[in-house]
């Protein structure tokens, strides 16, 4: 093997090691004792299978199980909210006739450069000002969950990937399906849909990993423990329990399973959805 190339190698098993790491520690310090996480020389690999971690998370105080409810459906109504709009809308930025296509969806891309910063405060004032049932929106769980979700149902970027996926369909088979007597909605669900399964995939995964790691959000609107999501909850451990940082690692845990996962069996689909809707 030429020396070049084992030095690639090494770089890249060095840079593979630095990635894996740091999460392959937060799962061994998980079910590692109290005394094995604070012994020095660290260990590396856990001895047992220590469960005190995971049930001290759940005795802590902090509502653990509720707030990873919460997480779950949050960033389910969020994916599927983001991925029936943007279908519809790139559905009609391709497929539909209309004056201004062009500069409508210059427009929408303008909205992908406006910071998520610069409009925090404004979309705090507004929701926090409407009301459910005569009593301030966020004050009962349904309205919480609501205000968790409203600023996020459509996004520009799922826009456009699903725009230039739908670029290359090939208008000979809208204009057969057309004669065919299929309208709009028969075309997209039987014929558009199916075959265009990775980026509407690629999409719902990016929607999903975004609307999981939310933080500074729903620690705005959630005014109550019960009410806040898993993110939340993982720095309320380190709060309270700032002296056993197995709690901390059995949380983190929980936290990444989903994101994990995630990644593990939906990469490929990443990956072609992402090439799919760059050649165009």
């Amino acid at each position: 093997m030429r020396p070049g190339r084992i030095i690639t190698y090494a770089v890249l098993i060095l840079a593979a090691i630095a990635v894996i790491f740091p999460v392959y520690y937060v799962v061994a310090g998980s079910i590692m004792s109290p005394g094995q996480i604070s012994s020095y020389p660290p260990d590396l690999f856990p001895h047992g299978l220590f469960t005190g971690n995971y049930k001290g998370t759940a005795s802590s105080g902090t509502p653990i199980g509720q707030q990873y409810l919460n997480s779950i459906l949050q960033t389910s109504i969020i994916t599927l909210s983001q991925l029936i709009t943007s279908v519809l809308a790139a559905y009609a930025f391709v497929f539909m006739k209309m004056w201004g296509r062009a500069a409508l969806f210059g427009l929408f891309l303008a909205t992908l450069m406006v910071p998520w910063e610069s409009i925090v405060l404004p979309n705090y004032l507004t929701i926090t000002s409407w009301s459910l049932g005569g009593e301030r929106l966020t004050a009962s769980y349904a309205g919480t969950m609501i205000a968790l979700v409203l600023p996020f149902l459509a996004n520009a970027f799922g826009v456009f990937l699903l725009r230039q996926s739908f670029l290359q369909f090939p208008l000979e088979l809208r204009d057969a399906a057309t004669i065919d007597g299929a309208g709009h909605w028969r075309f997209l669900r039987r014929i558009l849909l199916p075959l265009n399964k990775p980026a509407l995939t690629a999409v719902g995964l990016y929607v999903f990993l975004s609307a999981w790691n939310q933080f500074f959000w729903p620690l705005l609107i959630g005014d109550s423990a019960s009410r806040r999501t898993f993110q939340i909850g993982i720095s309320q451990l380190n709060d309270a329990e700032a002296a056993d940082p197995g709690l901390i690692l059995a949380g983190v845990t929980l936290s990444i399973l989903p994101t994990l996962a995630i990644v593990v069996f939906g990469q490929r689909f990443i990956v072609r959805g992402l090439t799919a809707g760059a050649i165009r």
